[in-house]
């Protein structure tokens, strides 16, 4: 499931059309978050679209690692603690163990 995920994205990526005209989320909230650093003085155009499909995936990715768990637990329905569950079991989501309690 993960594997086939990570095709499906690698493709999309590789032919992904020059334009960047569809975003999955708002990109006036992605530059807001980024404006929020101090350092961040200037945003190019295409930085927020960037973080748009960074966010797409990171959200995917978390949603189906957290699938996962809910049918080893035979069920349909994701909740907190499938997110949880996915969170501790994959290092490269660490940086979460804080935000999201058991």
């Amino acid at each position: 499931l993960l594997h086939s995920f990570w095709m499906r994205q690698m493709h999309e990526i590789q032919n992904v059309p020059q334009d960047f005209k569809v975003h999955h989320l708002p990109l006036a909230r992605i530059k807001k978050v980024m404006k929020t650093d101090d350092d961040a003085k200037m945003i190019s155009a295409d930085a927020p679209m960037i973080f748009d499909k960074g966010c797409d995936i990171f959200i995917t990715e978390l949603t189906l690692r957290a699938w996962i768990h809910a049918e080893e637990n035979k069920r349909r329905t994701l909740q907190r603690s499938d997110i949880a569950a996915a969170i501790a079991k994959t290092d490269m989501f660490d940086f979460l163990i804080d935000i999201v309690p058991r």
